[in-house]
């Protein structure tokens, strides 16, 4: 008997109803009833419209636990629900804030049919680390994803806030906006590229992430591009613990753990230090141009293959001792060797209202609060790189701003200063700021004119402060390590300070301020600690042992 081979036809049509079947008995076994509701405008045969019945219609016709309505723009519940525009499909809203304008079509179909499942069976499915920071969001947040029937990359995104709208319905809604169906609004948020994440009316997203990321994204309100897994520990053993996240502490993590110590870095504010509130960064080998924020998440991304990160956490005191215990205000560290690169901190000007109006028009990051300034007069005081380097960037987002200095010449790289003058930013030298006046916010400021002895009284909505730093030493200063006259560590050639098994890199120590030196020193550090620990210099043994406990030289390359 000869078979009938079969077509190609035959083939799909087989293919379709395994799918169709494998579909059916998946929507059969939900918990409970879902109710879809799909709202057509006047035009009830539109393209849109009639894709979105198709999808819905076959949803439904795959189980009873699915329940279909269509309704117009006329209906009580699209006032209830405040749907106005169509299509627009919402899935169950009596118990999820989920819509989606425009049809669930091409890519989009499968995100659909995810929808269902999960709002069916009222589980997120997402993992523990994305759920620990879904928890730690406590404000409502209202998601615009934008997508496109063609994007491969969509479904990822959507996905994402899907799971986040179904784990956290009482503060999480979601619309997921096509961008074909809705040219109109993806011009309005200028949507070009698709999937692109609104929350809150913030950018958050643009391209697929994996789903810790953007809920770290949803959380912050802010595009996140680095997650960092939350380590609930209360006493982690390790060899090195350093102190502070900037350009000394990343390279030291990644030096110490490629010599091989076991690495952490401990980082109470926003990791990258100052250089993740620099607009642009010119100066770092091998990057021509970029913006701080990026250079700072390429380092972190680095360092996090070698060494754990603890970010948002503060160490509260070192103990000398064997080992060396480091406690913070989430738990305690057993180390043999301790790092701090704790860099540097922001100078204040010491006047009348500084401390008063900050927040409100006080700021010492135009990179932070310029964007608030556009269209305003501000002004910025300081002659050095940073200073008119956030000049050069307040004026470039709009900001009108002058460049104050008490000297009667900028101390800035003369390639910096050209650009002052090619954007005609206005200089006012030999003069300083006597106090800032203002209400609820800053209104104006008092300068004085050195060679005139002139008062002037200059009406400002903001003043950005960028006269240098102080060395963070305060945990320094409290386990007893030495300070130089100036204020700044004081270390030895290979950055020991005068407490065995305590070293320093970076801002900290004094000297030239700039990433690649502080980044440079971070890694020259943690060589030197990798040697001491291999023969400790304390000890007088000339013993060399490795870390793992092994006689012998070690090579850190």
């Amino acid at each position: 008997m000869i078979r009938k081979k079969k077509t190609e036809p035959d083939e799909k049509k087989a293919a379709d109803e395994k799918v169709t079947a494998r579909l059916k008995a998946v929507f059969d076994q939900l918990p409970r009833q879902i109710e879809v509701l799909l709202f057509s405008g006047k035009d009830r045969d539109e393209v849109f419209t009639q894709a979105s019945r198709q999808v819905v219609k076959a949803a439904s016709d795959l189980s009873k636990k699915i329940v279909f309505k269509e309704l117009d723009l006329g209906h009580e519940l699209a006032t209830r629900y405040q749907v106005t525009e169509a299509p627009t499909i919402l899935i169950d809203p009596s118990t999820v804030n989920i819509r989606w304008l425009g049809a669930p079509i091409g890519h989009e179909t499968e995100s659909f049919f995810l929808a269902l499942h999960l709002v069916g069976h009222r589980r997120s499915g997402l993992s523990d680390q994305a759920l620990q920071v879904l928890s730690e969001i406590t404000e409502p947040r209202h998601i615009k994803l934008f997508v496109s029937l063609t994007c491969p990359y969509c479904p990822q995104q959507v996905k994402n806030g899907l799971q986040a709208a179904v784990e956290k319905p009482e503060l999480i809604s979601l619309e997921i906006i096509d961008v074909q169906a809705k040219p109109a609004l993806a011009e309005k948020y200028k949507a070009y590229g698709t999937p692109t994440v609104f929350a809150n009316e913030q950018l958050i997203a643009q391209g697929a992430q994996p789903e810790e990321l953007f809920m770290a994204s949803l959380k912050k309100l802010e595009q996140e591009t680095i997650f960092i897994p939350d380590n609930k520990a209360e006493q982690i053993e390790t060899d090195l613990v350093i102190v502070g996240g900037g350009p000394a502490g990343l390279a030291a993590g990644i030096y110490g753990a490629r010599s091989g110590l076991k690495s952490v870095v401990v980082e109470k504010g926003p990791l990258g230090g100052q250089v993740s509130t620099t607009p642009i960064v010119e100066n770092y080998p091998g990057i021509a141009q970029a913006g701080g924020k990026t250079l700072v998440d390429i380092m972190v991304a680095h360092a996090l293959e070698y060494a754990n990160i603890f970010p948002g956490e503060e160490v509260m005191d070192i103990t000398p001792a064997t080992p060396i215990v480091v406690t913070t205000n989430r738990r305690r560290f057993l180390t043999r060797a301790v790092l701090l690169a704790t860099g540097a901190i922001y100078r204040r000007l010491g006047v009348p209202g500084e401390e008063r109006l900050f927040g409100r028009g006080v700021s010492y990051c135009s990179t932070c609060d310029g964007p608030l300034f556009k269209g305003h007069s501000a002004i910025i005081v300081g002659g050095g790189d940073t200073a008119v380097t956030e000049a050069l960037h307040l004026n470039q987002i709009g900001v009108q701003v002058t460049l104050i200095h008490r000297r009667n010449v900028l101390r800035a790289q003369a390639r910096l200063t050209e650009s002052l003058k090619s954007q005609n930013i206005p200089v006012l030298l030999e003069t300083e700021v006597r106090e800032i006046q203002g209400t609820e916010k800053v209104e104006e400021v008092t300068l004085l004119n050195h060679p005139t002895g002139e008062t002037i009284k200059k009406e400002v909505s903001a003043v950005f402060v960028a006269v240098g730093y102080d060395p963070a030493v305060q945990l320094a200063r409290r386990i007893g390590i030495e300070l130089t006259p100036d204020g700044y560590i004081k270390k030895d050639a290979r950055h020991r300070t005068n407490i065995p098994g305590i070293y320093s890199a970076g801002d900290v120590e004094g000297g030239y301020k700039q990433i690649v030196i502080a980044a440079g020193q971070g890694a020259e550090a943690a060589l030197a600690i990798f040697e001491d620990l291999a023969n400790p210099y304390w000890t007088g043994d000339k013993h060399r042992l490795t870390p793992a406990g092994q006689a012998g030289e070690s090579s850190s390359k």
